[in-house]
């Protein structure tokens, strides 16, 4: 089961503590997709370990690929699925990651449900 997160207060958080909550909310998104998912894959903690050695490098690569667990994940709930991992990767190389973040989340808080 996976929280519920309120994607304002997470963004308010990440601004207000320059960017530190932000990696939280990052770890917290990649072990939330791995729950959504089912599919084994890599821990909070190292994406955020290997995004902060590689230069955001694995994060890049980190959201595309979480991008199509999750369009699997909606099309096997026989919800509509879109490219959310080029979206997400796109919008991370033009540095608005915490956008991508925000819709990650979103979708997360609806399969929640």
């Amino acid at each position: 089961m996976i929280q519920r997160r309120s994607i304002a207060t997470c963004i308010i958080l990440s601004i207000v503590t320059c960017g530190i909550y932000g990696l939280y909310w990052l770890a917290c998104l990649a072990n939330d997709t791995n729950t959504v998912s089912g599919k084994p894959g890599t821990t909070g903690g190292t994406v955020v370990l290997l995004s902060i050695v590689t230069c955001s490098i694995y994060q890049f690569y980190w959201l595309y690929t979480a991008g199509q667990k999750i369009d699997e994940v909606k099309m096997s709930k026989g919800l509509p699925s879109g490219n959310c991992g080029l979206i997400y990767l796109l919008l991370s190389i033009f540095g608005f990651s915490i956008i991508a973040y925000a819709l990650m989340q979103n979708e997360l808080n609806n399969l929640a449900d």
